[in-house]
């Protein structure tokens, strides 16, 4: 019997998949076009739910590792590490799809299809869905985000599994009303911080999905613009994968946005401007619309296409893949706990120190565990995240490696963000258990922050402030009465601070002996947290966003100009900076040369410098090279992060790190948003942080730098 063209693999991808598009009906072809598509019996397609998630491993499938969520990843500044997580996840995707497609469990969350990661620029604080993000900078997005999908997607012949990046393009808040919301954005701020990341993604790591948001960008819906698609993913980037809408988006067209009258129109604007896959019922209207002469069989076939191919990509119709023998066994497993654990140590951030850490055991008799996040589970979650079947809170954490020599005293303190007169009727108040607790211990670890019930997307979360988003940056009242009481006891006082985004540190900053932020650290936070207090881990991971004094100093909440915006436009000085973060080691930096000549003929530039650990302790630096462009309006205000990367150096060790720094790091962009050559003058900097006067002052450190006139870099 002669093999259908589709299932013979000595065919190309695209005559595979045309074959079997020539095989279907338009009925049929229309059918695939949806997240949940049925199944196409005649010709062996089975159902297949494109919708899974895989943010920081995969998620809400059941039992799997749970890694930090990725604003922590991206504060560990390891982007080869998170490569590995990346392939970790997909592992652990594969071998539950497996086992899941053996007993025929094709439901919702059960594909290899990941809707990760989240790239969206996290330009503003108060936005519910930041932590979910890389972060504030866009090279730093681009660079966790590449390595990431790589990782997802694997080097063999078929994809591990399908990466999809997230929301294209303009997107970042404000969650209530984003299914009406405008993002007026200029030509120039889409090209220099929101296009980057995504545009990386495409080209280098060739991620397979796209997905457009739920808002319109100047008054074009991203789900229906023919620009943004055709004209910028996959004309000027070569885009070549499915594009698929935010579940619900397509309706926001006639629900919200009022661009189209009804469902059919909805249906055709989507479906014509290029979006492939509809998360959500609209596609239901395809053949309607067609009947009306709103589409053509022409647009139609197109979209079929383009999701078919990113499932024979995935192998779906081979007789058997590299992938398919990954056993039930690899999910989950303790290999992978400790992948997680890394992770979370590594993307800790040490705020502050007066030399209190890390601690010693043998000075201790007791400490206390004292705040609504000290015995929380849900810290350790984020959002988008798996099942956990070893955990540690921070309380635990603490407690198991304190040993049986130290005593450990408890108390919540108080409720997350309820005042404690208001939660009288399921605790009584805290306050005082915890001041007595602190008083009888040598030190006091105050666990304080959010969780992702409190800052998250709509929808999803409960908070009472903004509808998932902050309503600004301070802690709830409950906390500030609990700290103030505890910081008043004059015993030391490590703050651990658990959010996803930046709050107001003041007056830990003012009071506290050291902070430590932990983000949400995923399964294995408190024994991370535990082991960089008392020194079995040095800590290293750098701020991937701003910690501002307050929300006074932040622009509007809806203006999506970059104007004051980030480390790289801001005008007045960060409470914690960007890039910034504190170790138990002392790093001396020497040497620094950056290349000269033909800058413009050139792909990198060559800059290298050499890094001493000038400590006691085996540990890692985070060398940072940020550039200033000097002498243009069109410039960048701010240095700008330009490369980085994690160097593990042994005491007394030193290294020299060479980077290749893209030439792009060196242009400026025009309010057309091209990419133009100056003639300025440029300074170059290397160092552990950002050379802002902040970071200057905290670590008593100032990075090094060099000038390039504008005549050296474009002299023959």
């Amino acid at each position: 019997m002669e093999l259908d063209r589709y299932r013979d693999e000595s065919l190309s991808d695209e005559e595979r998949v045309e074959d079997l598009l020539g095989r279907m009906t338009l009925e049929e072809k229309a059918s695939q076009l949806r997240h949940n598509a049925p199944a196409v019996k005649r010709l062996g397609i089975p159902y297949y739910n494109w919708w899974n998630e895989a943010l920081h491993g995969v998620a809400r499938a059941g039992a799997a590792t749970v890694f930090p969520q990725p604003i922590g990843l991206a504060a560990s500044f390891d982007d080869e590490f998170l490569e590995e997580i990346g392939d970790i996840t997909a592992t652990e995707g594969r071998a539950k799809y497996n086992e899941q497609v053996r007993k025929n469990d094709r439901g919702l969350y059960k594909g290899l299809t990941f809707w990760s990661p989240n790239i969206n620029l996290f330009r503003d604080p108060r936005w519910g869905r930041g932590h979910e993000t890389y972060g504030e900078d866009p090279y730093l997005t681009a660079r966790m985000g590449v390595s990431f999908i790589k990782g997802l997607q694997g080097k063999g012949k078929r994809l591990k599994a399908a990466a999809c990046v997230k929301h294209f393009a303009a997107h970042s808040g404000p969650e209530k009303g984003r299914h009406s919301f405008d993002s007026v954005v200029s030509k120039k701020d889409l090209a220099e911080s929101y296009f980057p990341a995504f545009e990386a993604c495409v080209r280098e790591a060739c991620v397979e999905g796209v997905m457009g948001g739920y808002n319109c960008i100047n008054g074009e819906p991203a789900c229906g613009s023919y620009h943004l698609i055709q004209e910028i993913l996959r004309e000027k980037w070569g885009f070549r994968g499915y594009y698929v809408s935010d579940c619900g988006a397509i309706k926001d067209f006639h629900k919200n946005h009022m661009i189209t009258k009804n469902e059919r129109e909805s249906a055709a604007l989507a479906l014509k401007s290029g979006c492939d896959l509809n998360c959500g019922a609209v596609y239901l209207q395809v053949l309607q619309a067609y009947e009306e002469g709103l589409l053509t069989e022409e647009e139609i076939h197109r979209a079929a296409k383009h999701v078919m191919m990113t499932r024979m990509r995935l192998g779906m119709f081979d007789a058997e893949t590299e992938y398919d023998s990954i056993p039930y066994e690899e999910n989950d497993t303790p290999e992978h706990h400790q992948a997680a654990l890394k992770a979370a140590e590594e993307s800790m951030v040490l705020l502050k120190n007066d030399g209190i850490l890390p601690l010693r055991k043998e000075n201790l008799k007791a400490v206390a565990v004292i705040g609504p996040n000290a015995d929380s589970r849900e810290i350790l979650k984020g959002n988008y995240n798996g099942t956990a079947t070893e955990h540690y809170t921070l309380l635990e954490g603490i407690r198991k490696l304190a040993g049986d020599g130290i005593r450990v005293y408890y108390s919540e303190g108080c409720h997350l963000y309820r005042e404690n007169v208001e939660a009288l009727a399921e605790a009584d108040d805290r306050i005082s258990e915890a001041v007595s607790m602190a008083e009888r211990s040598d030190v006091v670890f105050l666990c304080l922050g959010l969780d992702a019930r409190l800052e998250g997307e709509e929808g999803d979360a409960n908070n009472s402030y903004a509808g998932a988003d902050k309503k600004d940056l301070e802690f709830p009242d409950s906390q500030k009465t609990l700290m103030e009481a505890v910081c008043g006891t004059g015993k030391p006082v490590v703050f651990l601070i658990s959010t996803g985004s930046a709050m107001n540190l003041s007056y830990a900053k003012e009071h506290a002996n050291a902070i430590l932020q932990t983000w949400y650290p995923g399964q294995m936070g408190g024994i991370a947290a535990a082991n960089l207090l008392f020194g079995k881990a040095v800590p290293s991971g750098r701020l991937p966003v701003t910690f501002y004094p307050s929300a006074e100093d932040l622009p509007p909440f809806e203006d999506y100009r970059m104007e004051n915006r980030t480390y790289r436009y801001m005008k007045g000085q960060a409470l914690y900076p960007f890039g910034y973060g504190l170790s138990y080691g002392n790093f001396v930096y020497r040497n620094l040369r950056a290349e000269k000549g033909t800058w413009n003929r050139k792909d990198t530039v060559k800059v290298q410098v050499q890094v001493t650990n000038d400590s006691s302790y085996d540990c890692d630096e985070i060398v940072q090279i940020y550039i200033k462009l000097t002498g243009s309006s069109l410039a960048v205000p701010n240095a700008a992060l330009a490369q980085f990367r994690r160097v593990s150096l042994k005491a007394g060790e030193t290294k020299e790190v060479v980077f290749e720094v893209k030439t792009v790091c060196f242009q400026v962009v025009d309010e057309e948003g091209e990419r133009q050559w100056a003639e300025t003058d440029t300074i170059v900097y290397a160092g552990g942080s950002q050379p802002d006067s902040v970071s200057v002052s905290l670590t008593g450190k100032k990075p090094l730098e060099t000038v390039i006139k504008a005549a050296d870099r474009f002299s023959e």
